[in-house]
């Protein structure tokens, strides 16, 4: 199987970052946000996009549209599967122990499913009650249903207009809008779920970014993103410069430097992907897809990150076991905590990511030479792939 290493590398690099985050340990703290106003979170999943585009692109112009919806449609099915898994995890195990061990950290991560089992259950099914933590995947299966109408009309009929609603959306998503709507919705039907029980990310808001992948997926697939001219020099200053202000205001005023309900703090804001944060990610993209070529050269090939990336699906949701076994028996960090427990957590939890890694490369590699077709395609034509070091 070949592989583009360097994407791996990336979204292997976004995963640990991702578990340091999430991991009640001293540790969260000093990885969050290490590039400035932007998460792990706006990296993966414009990653994953671009993956999406570039594999599922070639696979329309291979076999059609419907081939390619067929698996787009799979791939939002297997999400799905490993979401309900995690849920079931989450709403047996999990909150056995957390209520055993009479975690806070962990009753209020489930506080809505705990004073309604039967509606958070079914609303959690339905990916319409998102648990903290949960609400990641259902974004994806979202996105992946969408993802077959934009990436055949970016194919055949350009991606202006694409772009266009794209902006529209992630606009109104900075309203109240949304909220609004939902509740113009759930009263009439009597939905149980508040809206602050539907997932921390706006859907709305975070689309924007999954068309930019799909968009530079989409032309690695045709061979054109690697053709693609570069930016005037002054754009590339004019990024360069804001991606350093951001990092220094992130290290000198912190990861929250605005209190909740300030407008500071809107346009800043994670969930909503604010016009700042957006701005601090599209700074960041720039300067990474301009990287000179010698530096380019200069980085060196991490085998760890890699194949972390190689097996991102089965990694997150073991970075997700990990994180909420974690919350249920120890719970939320604390300063009182003896260091070697929180290097006990965090070492043993990245070696077990990195073991669900190794054995995912090995199920997948079994599979391959027993003629099965591999989960999902990694090299898409226009691209020269280079061969994965196992």
């Amino acid at each position: 199987m070949t592989r583009l290493w360097e994407i791996d590398m990336l979204r292997g690099l976004m995963l640990v970052l991702m578990f340091s985050t999430h991991l009640p340990t001293r540790f969260s703290s000093l990885l969050g946000q290490p590039f400035g106003y932007v998460s792990a979170a706006e990296g993966f999943v414009t990653l994953s996009a671009f993956m999406a585009g570039m594999v599922y692109a070639s696979r329309g112009r291979r076999h059609g549209v419907p081939a390619m919806r067929a698996a787009f449609f799979a791939r939002a099915l297997k999400i799905y599967g490993c979401q309900a898994a995690l849920l079931v995890f989450l709403f047996t195990v999990v909150t056995m122990l957390g209520l055993w061990r009479d975690q806070p950290a962990l009753k209020n991560l489930i506080d809505f499913y705990l004073g309604n089992p039967q509606a958070g259950l079914w609303g959690s099914l339905l990916l319409i009650y998102n648990p903290p933590l949960l609400d990641i995947l259902p974004l994806y299966v979202l996105l992946m249903l969408g993802s077959p109408l934009a990436l055949a009309i970016g194919m055949h009929g350009g991606w202006r207009w694409i772009f266009a609603g794209s902006f529209l959306l992630w606009a109104l998503a900075q309203t109240r809008l949304p909220e609004i709507l939902y509740a113009y919705i759930a009263a009439p039907i009597g939905l149980q779920v508040p809206y602050h029980e539907t997932g921390a990310f706006q859907t709305l808001a975070w689309q924007l970014l999954w068309v930019t992948g799909l968009w530079m997926g989409a032309l690695a697939a045709e061979g054109r993103f690697q053709q693609r001219r570069p930016l005037p020099r002054p754009v590339l200053v004019a990024a360069l410069a804001i991606a350093l202000v951001f990092l220094l205001w992130r290290y000198a005023a912190g990861q929250a430097p605005a209190e909740p309900g300030t407008i500071l703090y809107r346009l800043l804001d994670k969930w909503h992907l604010g016009p700042l944060r957006l701005l601090n990610f599209l700074a960041l993209l720039v300067l990474l897809l301009h990287l000179p070529p010698r530096l380019k050269a200069a980085v060196p090939r991490v085998g760890f990150l890699e194949k972390l990336g190689a097996a991102s699906l089965p990694v997150f949701c073991a970075h997700l076991v990990l994180v909420l076994l974690a919350l249920s028996l120890v719970g939320e960090s604390r300063p009182e905590r003896p260091l070697r427990i929180d290097a006990l957590l965090y070492f043993g939890g990245m070696g077990m990511l990195y073991l669900t890694a190794l054995a995912t490369i090995f199920i997948e590699r079994k599979a391959a030479e027993r003629g099965e077709p591999p989960p999902q395609p990694v090299a898409a034509t226009g691209v020269e792939p280079t061969r994965h070091t196992r």
